[in-house]
């Protein structure tokens, strides 16, 4: 039942069922990389198709608007707030404003620049590689926004990072986690490329929350998932469309 507890949360499309308490949420959290994985596959076909439709550039738009609608921009809501916090001139009144449903200057920019990021970095991929990025994407961005919410606080007592972090089955989550790092690295140099500077953006969004205001939050795992997106497909379009996935 957990991963249809997943695919609830992280979804809007039928399949899953909602877990009737936080600790049926807790015990979901392993498997958001494998829901990742399946909606960067869903989306991955989807543009393949509307490739042969029309322009790459075009395709790639719609694409990543489809993976949006799929998610109720459940991320890109998360790495808004996390951007518009940047506001706040104490951690007080940055965890007051990462609550305020208005989104912000920042929380805007971030938002168009995510969209850009992933539209542009998709246009410049061949179809089965691109499909093979998106699988990536989805499924790196989730595993990492999982091993921040097992290894740092959260910020509040309430909350959705605290709900998350509450049942949390670690063991599993950190098992999930290699195994997700083991299968990037096993696609080749850049997708170890993609997978490591998406790390480093994690560990960077970490870093800012806490010296912010002393733990994560829901929004801050938002904004590590978009990260792993944004890196994990912007290094694809450098490397994968000279290289391949395989170098040699």
């Amino acid at each position: 039942m957990s991963i249809r507890h997943a695919w609830a949360f992280l979804t809007r499309l039928p399949g899953g069922t909602h877990p009737a308490n936080e600790r049926g949420l807790g015990m979901s959290v392993p498997w958001f990389p494998v829901v990742g994985a399946m909606i960067g596959l869903l989306i991955g076909l989807f543009w393949i198709g509307l490739n042969e439709l029309v322009a790459p550039l075009m395709s790639s738009a719609i694409t990543v608007m489809l993976g949006v609608v799929i998610t109720g921009a459940f991320h890109e809501d998360g790495f808004a707030d996390t951007a518009d916090s940047l506001g706040g001139f104490n951690p007080e009144r940055r965890l007051e404003i990462m609550k305020d449903s208005r989104v912000g200057t920042f929380g805007s920019l971030a938002l168009i620049f995510s969209v850009l990021v992933r539209v542009i970095a998709l246009a410049e991929l061949e179809p089965i590689h691109g499909l093979v990025a998106l699988v990536l994407a989805h499924s790196v961005g989730r595993s990492l926004a999982t091993l921040v919410m097992a290894t740092t606080p959260p910020a509040a007592k309430k909350g959705l990072g605290q709900s998350y972090t509450a049942h949390l089955p670690r063991p599993k989550v950190f098992a999930m986690g290699v195994f997700i790092a083991a299968c990037t690295v096993a696609c080749g140099p850049a997708a170890l490329a993609g997978y490591m500077i998406a790390l480093a953006g994690a560990g960077f969004v970490v870093l800012f929350a806490k010296r912010s205001f002393g733990g994560t939050t829901g929004d801050v795992l938002g904004a590590v998932e978009q990260i792993g997106e944004m890196a994990m497909l912007t290094t694809a379009a450098r490397l994968v469309a000279e290289h391949g996935w395989q170098w040699g």
